[in-house]
């Protein structure tokens, strides 16, 4: 199992910028996509970045042009890099390693714990 832990969420005002990271431990393996999930208060977790060990990278609109995830394999961390950050960004984030077996076939979900997001005046 794959042990993921999350930093560098706090309050920030609107325009500003955050940059979350993700330590993974235990039997993490070049092959794993990893990827950045967040949640709001009573709306469902959704997508915001994956990035494969290839460096191909997935964004969903709304991170498009704003967010940046990037890795370092060597280490084991993973980044999310938020500029001009919304109120409407306030949300828990989640990292995310999931292993590829194959670009069809994946294994289960690995989640860290979240760290708090907050975007306000």
């Amino acid at each position: 199992q794959v042990q993921l832990v999350e930093s560098g969420g706090g309050l920030v005002q609107p325009g500003g910028s955050l940059r979350l990271s993700c330590a993974a431990s235990g039997s993490i393996f070049r092959n794993y996509i990893m990827g950045w999930y967040r949640q709001a208060p009573g709306k469902q977790r959704e997508l915001v970045a994956r990035i494969l060990s290839s460096g191909g990278t997935d964004y969903a609109d709304f991170a498009k042009g704003r967010f940046t995830i990037s890795r370092d394999n060597a280490n084991n961390l993973i980044y999310l890099q938020m500029n001009s950050l919304k109120p409407d960004d306030t949300a828990v984030y989640y990292c995310n390693a999931q292993i590829a077996y194959s670009k069809s076939l994946r294994g289960p979900d690995n989640w860290g714990q979240g760290t708090q997001v907050t975007v306000s005046s």
